[in-house]
């Protein structure tokens, strides 16, 4: 139906100036039925008659350049008979700051509005207002608008109506295909003090992605002046050098009176809001978080005897919240906030099990689909808003690593058909580029990134890179050979033997293994023939290092699980519960309330790791939250029988903690395991919605749907 409108914009260079569009229309009689089908390039905000249409933040969302996405909303209740539409745009992800792409490579570096109302008023009497050269359009209140760098905002600006101008739309339009963003929860002020270098700030004892809401009696032209920051420094002072280039601040020029504000375009990631500027006294209920993200429904919930295990478990869900902001950024405070495609890969299944990310992750695929280059790699951030962005092994498998989730969690095939000629494509890549036939050699990598034993002054970890990116040659190549059965596609043969060829020269090839990584990926992807002997290596490597891992972005996720499937579970929950550092229980100690990118953001001393690459909310490291799960809790999904249509619940427990339980709400009904400890014994209580075998010890019982206590 947008075909009907015209694409239109601001007549010269807006900056960052938030540009505004109004159309004013008189209807016959009232609405019988109304609707408004609205995209843009940029983000926008629209109202009617004053009042908010939909509920929908930052839309049309954040995708590929090469595509954006539709809503259509009922507007029936907003209309009147005298009516005024008006649509604010930001360049948002767009053609803000931080998609390099369009403004650089494709020159795109403006903001457009195409809507079009359809409004039913009975009798036959019908009317379509489309976006059109009729509209007029001004620069609006919000004065600077960046998902960077904040927001600016004037009351009393007066903003001169002008005729708008027609734009190039160069974007592929779709219906609404993922879950809108929206305000979820509001967090009101936990304290506010005077730092050490006398600055006032307010704590909302929580780190977290939104906004605020504003309440300040004022004079005109007075000023609200905020920055943002996750944390203190050791001294007890604001400190947000770790946002780098992002300025991430908010001014706000007052009214007379009474002003109640909240951002419109941008989000900030934040506990701690540092007041720059206030009219008028500032109190613990001048402000007040929002915490925005895309409307996922939580399904997952852990809990334990262990106060700090549990606040780990609050943190991993925190993280995500922070950041499933319709994509999977690695964070969202920092000039950065982009799909970064390693850390979603190695979180997707615990992403998969703590909320409902099927429709979440069905549109950021379709945006790795998008952005797939011509030679078939994948760029490590989707979509692919910097003008290089080339691809590593584990990062660029997330197209055959999450499609793949999605159907063992959700039994979603749409999704490995679509993404299938994807993986082929990515698989034969490989391939092409690799030095050496059946593996993956001679290319740039990422490595084992924020590895522990990293060379001095390296990111990248000392597992051999070669090493990493041919198990993930053959995990994407034996993933593709699967996705080809289950959608009865021809090519299964072929893929099924190159997995099998690539798998048998990693073993020819790679037979000793010097880092916790590398024989964590060995076991866990079974690229060894000598189980026994390196899980024995792995857990003299951790018991020699006090019991502590060295593991970074790609060894971490597999870690427990290489040790409790060789047994050694008990050594498994010794990492679990290590309280010293490095471990996911130090941060906790330190008083995190996300997961942080590094082990040692803040170190004991109150030191920050450092200045230019130190996110407090980077959920990937909370991927062990799936072991949890899927292993100490024991709740599994059947290869065959996926969406948990079939189970198997085998859990492990420990002495180490006296209860431990996890329950997922899957598509086929809700899914519970528990085990408490009865002096030498283990209590089991199991719920299952449909057929599963439940593993006690060495006993098996097959079971149908049902609760049952072990």
């Amino acid at each position: 139906m947008l075909s009907y409108a015209q694409c239109i914009g601001y007549p010269d260079d807006t900056g960052f100036h938030s540009p505004v569009f109004r159309k004013k229309f008189t209807l016959p009689k009232r609405a019988k039925k109304a609707t408004l089908i609205i995209t843009s390039l940029g983000t926008y905000y629209a109202t009617i008659n004053g009042k908010r249409v939909g509920n929908f933040i930052l839309a049309p969302g954040c995708t590929s350049i090469e595509r954006v996405q539709s809503q259509t909303y009922d507007i029936k209740d907003l209309l009147s008979l005298e009516n005024t539409i008006e649509v604010t745009l930001s360049k948002g992800w767009f053609a803000g700051r931080l998609n390099s792409r369009n403004r650089e490579e494709r020159g795109v570096n403006y903001e457009a509005l195409l809507c079009l109302l359809e409004i039913d008023c009975g009798d036959g009497l019908k009317l379509t207002i489309p976006s059109d050269q009729s509209w007029e359009c001004a620069l609006s209140k919000i004065t600077f608008s960046d998902i960077y760098d904040g927001e600016h905002f004037d009351a009393t600006y007066e903003p001169t109506f002008r005729h708008c101008v027609l734009k190039e739309f160069p974007c592929y339009i779709e219906d609404q295909q993922g879950e809108i963003i929206k305000e979820q929860e509001t967090i009101f002020a936990h304290k506010i003090f005077k730092t050490p270098k006398g600055e006032t700030v307010i704590d909302f004892n929580q780190n977290l992605t939104g906004y605020f809401e504003v309440f300040a009696n004022a004079k005109a032209g007075d000023k609200i002046s905020f920055s943002f920051a996750e944390v203190l420094d050791k001294d007890g002072n604001f400190y947000n050098e770790n946002y780098r280039s992002a300025k991430s601040e908010f001014i706000y020029t007052c009214h007379d009176g009474l002003n109640v504000y909240k951002p419109k375009l941008t989000f900030f990631g934040f506990r701690y809001i540092r007041v720059n500027s206030f009219p008028c006294d500032v109190t613990l209920d001048s402000v007040k978080a929002i915490v925005v993200h895309s409307d996922m429904e939580r399904t997952g919930y852990l809990n334990s005897s262990s106060p700090l295990l549990n606040k780990l478990f609050s943190n991993i869900i925190w993280g995500q919240k922070g950041n499933f902001l319709d994509i999977p950024t690695d964070c969202p405070q920092r000039d950065e906030r982009m799909g970064w495609t390693g850390d979603a890969q190695v979180f997707i299944r615990t992403a998969s099990y703590n909320y409902n990310v099927n429709k979440f992750f069905t549109k950021w695929i379709e945006d790795m689909c998008f952005d797939q280059n011509p030679d078939g790699s994948i760029p490590f951030i989707i979509p692919q808003f910097w003008s290089y962005s080339g691809g590593s092994a584990a990062w660029s498998d997330a197209i055959t690593i999450c499609p793949y989730q999605l159907y063992l969690t959700y039994g979603n095939k749409k999704v490995l058909k679509r993404t299938l000629p994807c993986m082929i494509k990515y698989v034969d890549h490989i391939g092409k580029i690799t030095k050496t036939k059946y593996l993956w050699q001679g290319c740039w990598h990422f490595g084992d990134w924020l590895g522990l034993d990293a060379p001095a002054g390296s990111y990248e970890g000392s597992s051999n890179k070669d090493f990493i990116a041919s198990v993930y040659y053959y995990y994407s190549t034996a993933l593709t050979a699967k996705a080809i059965k289950i959608a009865k596609a021809s090519g299964y043969k072929k893929y099924r033997e190159l997995a099998d060829k690539i798998l048998a020269k990693i073993k020819e090839t790679y037979k000793e293994y010097k880092t916790q990584t590398e024989c964590a990926l060995a076991l866990y992807f079974g690229v060894t023939d000598n189980k026994k002997a390196v899980a024995k290596q792995l857990a003299k490597m951790i018991k020699d290092n006090g019991t502590r891992l060295q593991t970074g972005f790609v060894g971490t996720p597999y870690l427990l699980h290489a040790l409790s499937e060789n047994g050694y579970c008990e050594l498994a929950y010794d990492l679990l519960l290590q309280e010293e550092f490095p471990s996911w229980l130090y941060s906790v100690k330190q008083g995190a309330t996300t997961i942080w990118e590094h082990w040692d953001g803040v170190n004991d001393k109150g030191e920050f790791w450092s200045k230019d690459m130190n996110s407090f909310n980077h959920y990937a490291y909370g991927s062990v939250a799936d072991w949890v799960y899927t292993v100490a809790c024991g709740i599994k999904t059947v290869e065959e029988k996926p969406g948990f249509e079939e189970i198997i619940i085998a859990p492990k427990p420990t002495k180490k903690l006296n209860h431990l339980s996890a329950k997922i709400e899957t598509v086929n009904g809700t899914v519970s395991s528990a085990w408490y400890k009865e002096g030498d014994s283990f209590r089991y209580e199991i719920e299952i919605p449909t057929k599963a075998t439940v593993i006690i010890g060495d006993k098996a019982y097959n079971l149908t749907k049902g609760k049952y206590v072990f």
